[in-house]
């Protein structure tokens, strides 16, 4: 069943209740991607916003070396894990997370394909409640923005979530942000050329569900899952779900999990990179380089272009995504 995106808000308000007042650098890689800019030819594209772990980096009391010099020279391309979406055929632009770097992260969507006029997204999808993937809604607050209706499109019990808690149930009743129902697999057709699929995986779900989201797009499709378990978890088969798409961003927390010496890995059971990289041996070369890894934590090596581990990555086939990397779809 595909649900058009103006159908499913039509269920909480009238269509015209939506018109709102709209860590380190670059190196050379084996990657296609494009610069962001404001062009009037720009085409549908996906722009990564952000590639950080919830927390940051630097990391709130680490002493480890990964994180000293940044507390003394901040590096300002170290922000949360967070995607944009540009739709050309429409001029609308959509953000997948809300993380505590929104501000940088709206502003960097603003001006990306054609410039818009709108201060705000036409819509922010989240995954889940954990804080680097919602906790920048804070910011769209009356203490800052006071945004006026803008969609978060969002999971049943992360909606009820949101509505039920405060300070999230504050932006619903202020109308700050307007919630709209998703249902696993069930598409939501924001334009006649963009459709975006939520897939429901496990992951530690406190407070909410967790699902990533597959985009497809007038020519390619991609596939986001910053956070999951371990993939054997899940009841798709990731193997599939890569050769499916053209882009497939996918979590890659923790390199081997020998960076963290101070939390039990069972706890926070990622799939680590390494690991991904062997389950993934199989695909052909075309298939491997669809394989961009994301949401990386503080200790993470390949956070590090010029580093073993990274440069490891690229032999191997695989990408790493980068803040402002865009591909088209």
């Amino acid at each position: 069943m595909l649900r058009p995106f103006n159908h499913t808000i039509s269920r909480f308000l009238a269509i015209s209740a939506l018109l709102f007042m709209s860590c380190e650098r670059h190196s050379s890689r084996e990657m296609e991607v494009n610069t962001p800019s404001s062009d009037p030819a720009a085409k549908t594209s996906i722009l990564v916003l952000g590639t950080i772990q919830d927390g940051g980096s630097p990391h709130i009391g680490c002493e480890k070396d990964c994180c000293k010099e940044l507390f003394s020279n901040p590096d300002p391309d170290r922000q949360v894990v967070s995607l944009g979406l540009f739709d050309a055929g429409t001029n609308k632009k959509y953000l997948f997370e809300a993380t505590p770097d929104i501000s940088r992260q709206t502003n960097a969507l603003k001006q990306f394909g054609r410039e818009s006029e709108a201060e705000m997204p036409d819509g922010i999808f989240l995954t889940h409640a954990h804080i680097g993937h919602y906790g920048g809604l804070m910011f769209l607050g009356k203490e800052a923005r006071d945004a006026n209706r803008v969609p978060v499109f969002s999971m049943p019990r992360m909606a009820d979530f949101l509505e039920k808690n405060g300070p999230w149930s504050q932006l619903v009743r202020s109308e700050n942000i307007i919630l709209v129902p998703l249902e696993n697999q069930v598409p939501i057709r924001l334009s006649e050329q963009l459709t975006v699929i939520p897939l429901q995986v496990p992951h530690r779900d406190e407070y909410s569900e967790t699902v990533g989201y597959k985009i497809l797009g007038p020519s390619k499709s991609a596939l986001f899952i910053p956070d999951i378990d371990k993939w054997e978890k899940w009841e798709k088969d990731i193997i599939a779900e890569v050769r499916s798409v053209d882009f497939a961003f996918v979590d890659a927390t923790f390199f081997s999990g020998k960076e963290l010496n101070n939390r039990d890995m069972a706890e926070i059971p990622h799939p680590f990179l390494v690991e991904s990289m062997s389950k993934f041996a199989g695909l052909t070369k075309e298939e491997k380089a669809k394989v961009i890894f994301i949401h990386f934590n503080h200790t993470n090596p390949v956070l590090d272009p010029l580093s073993e581990e990274s440069k490891r990555v690229l032999k191997a086939g695989f990408r790493i995504a980068r803040i402002r990397d865009v591909f088209e779809l």
